[in-house]
């Protein structure tokens, strides 16, 4: 079950009063409203490379080289919602409200630089490089549905009179 911080009695709430005015006033805020569909668009060409590859045996080269730069995306936007978190929340990591999605972002990550260290090692086939970047993409898919319906969450708070 997610956590969530405690605005007043009786009603859940993702921001406190002075978290949502820190975050509607951070420029990190958007920042990552820039980067996370730059991400997502990468993502989709990536994946569609990515299938090509799987399903004829041409564009390695091609599928490699979007797995690297959905990989940078990945890792700029985690460095650049570490901040955010820090300037809303007052830690860099692991704020209550965004605790669990922090977890699987680290699965992500993890996933994704297990495909930068095999590549870089040789350490796999070209198709096992590629079942391993399907698989951080699933993990992917998984953490931008945990964002995208937190996002829906702080909406709907918005939306609700105080």
């Amino acid at each position: 079950m997610l956590r969530q911080i405690q605005e007043d009695a009786g009603r859940e709430t993702l921001y406190t009063q002075a978290q949502k005015q820190r975050r509607d006033e951070s420029a990190w805020t958007l920042v990552q409203g820039i980067l996370a569909p730059l991400q997502f668009l990468a993502f989709l060409i990536s994946l569609a490379l990515v299938l090509r590859y799987m399903a004829t045996g041409a564009g390695f080269e091609a599928a490699t080289v979007s797995i690297l730069v959905k990989t940078g995306f990945l890792y700029l936007i985690m460095v650049t919602g570490a901040i955010w978190e820090k300037v809303v929340f007052g830690q860099y990591l692991f704020a209550p409200a965004f605790f669990w999605e922090d977890v699987f972002s680290m699965v992500v990550i993890a996933l994704h630089s297990a495909y930068v260290w095999a590549l870089l090692a040789g350490s796999l086939t070209p198709g096992g490089l590629m079942l391993l970047a399907l698989a951080a993409y699933a993990a992917y898919v998984v953490n931008a549905a945990q964002f995208l319906l937190k996002l829906r969450a702080a909406r709907l708070q918005a939306a609700v009179p105080a």
